[in-house]
């Protein structure tokens, strides 16, 4: 049996953007001793597949990281087939806020050596003597006290969308990078409330524990993240204090939370929110394009680039043979795009 999609992404994009049915954007983590990863990632992928489930999924010995896209035909059997695994039974959902049914178009499964890259040495401290859980209502009224920090856990490209309201934001390329400059941010707040916050909560399932093994007593985490968060204040008719988008790691790279644009195109400086990747293959850079540029630069980062895709797509293979394109975003701190590129 055939444990993985190798159809052409390009063909798939299509499919899934063409295709009428309807999906639920879901997510859900775990840190749990997993024995036989690769036996359970195996049984896993079968399960989910079986049910027209997509999306990204990272399994280690330490547990499970999932960001996934369900056929709303098939939920009920979804939550069927994960309360049969013990260690997820009854796990908390979160589901997006902003959802057009096309945020993953294939699914994919993969071992990693944390669910989570963060560069910690897990074995120096007890990882599940994590911060206190706050809902929104808690959450809102411990932010109101005057000696309570807030900490945005994410990294700058995410909070430069949306943020919450007077929280601290690390200029962070990585979730390894945003531990060092928050601990470094901490140095005079030890009797401080810190709270600490990311997109659906695994980021502060690591990092309250970590602060609190570093000597802070007073942690504390936004239970579900920001999603959870967005759901509750809108369900519950509660005052919003997030700002603007949350990003997300899918297609649509992002649901919006408020009206609030608190974002510039870094191209022309315009309020705008919108991330996207540069459309040169070769390039695949992230930064926020508005409207206007997007038609100007065809959805490209520079002019360069915008050339680039006017060549025979041979050509362009060419160009990008051996070369890389994961990961790359743009800098925080630069006030304008520059309309230049390496590739």
């Amino acid at each position: 049996m055939k444990l993985y999609n190798n159809i052409n992404s390009r063909i798939l994009k299509e499919k899934l953007y063409k295709s009428q049915e309807k999906r639920t954007t879901i997510s859900f983590y775990k840190y749990v001793h997993l024995k036989n990863v690769a036996l359970f990632r195996d049984h896993l992928y079968v399960k989910l597949d079986a049910l027209g489930v997509f999306g990204r999924i990272y399994l280690a010995s330490e547990g499970i990281n999932a960001q996934i896209s369900v056929p709303d035909k098939n939920l009920n059997q979804f939550r069927s087939t994960i309360n049969e695994i013990s260690f997820l039974k009854n796990i908390r959902l979160n589901t997006a806020i902003e959802d057009n049914g096309k945020s993953f178009f294939k699914l994919k499964i993969k071992i990693r050596k944390k669910i989570l890259a963060d560069g910690l040495n897990d074995s120096s401290f007890d990882v599940t003597k994590i911060g206190k859980h706050l809902n929104a209502e808690s959450f809102n009224n411990l932010t109101q006290e005057a000696e309570t920090f807030i900490v945005d856990m994410r990294n700058h490209y995410e909070s430069e969308v949306g943020h919450f309201k007077n929280a601290f934001l690390p200029d962070a390329d990585t979730f390894q990078d945003a531990l060092k400059i928050v601990e470094e941010a901490l140095k005079d707040k030890a009797d401080h409330h810190i709270i600490m916050y990311c997109t659906g909560g695994i980021r502060c399932e690591k990092a309250s524990a970590y602060f609190k093994h570093r000597g802070f007593p007073n942690v504390y985490q936004l239970e579900g993240g920001i999603i959870k968060y967005a759901r509750d204040v809108r369900d519950k008719g509660l005052e919003n204090k997030y700002l603007g988008k949350n990003f997300v790691f899918d297609e649509r790279l992002g649901e919006r939370i408020s009206d609030d644009v608190i974002a510039s195109c870094h191209q022309c400086g315009k309020p705008a929110d919108t991330h996207t990747n540069c459309k040169n293959v070769a390039c695949n850079l992230l930064f926020i394009q508005c409207e206007e540029c997007a038609t100007f630069y065809d959805q490209c980062c520079s002019e360069a680039c915008q050339e680039i895709i006017k060549l025979p797509e041979e050509e362009q293979k060419l160009r990008r043979k051996g070369k890389s394109s994961k990961g790359k975003m743009f800098s925080k701190g630069r006030i304008k795009f520059q309309n230049s590129c390496s590739i």
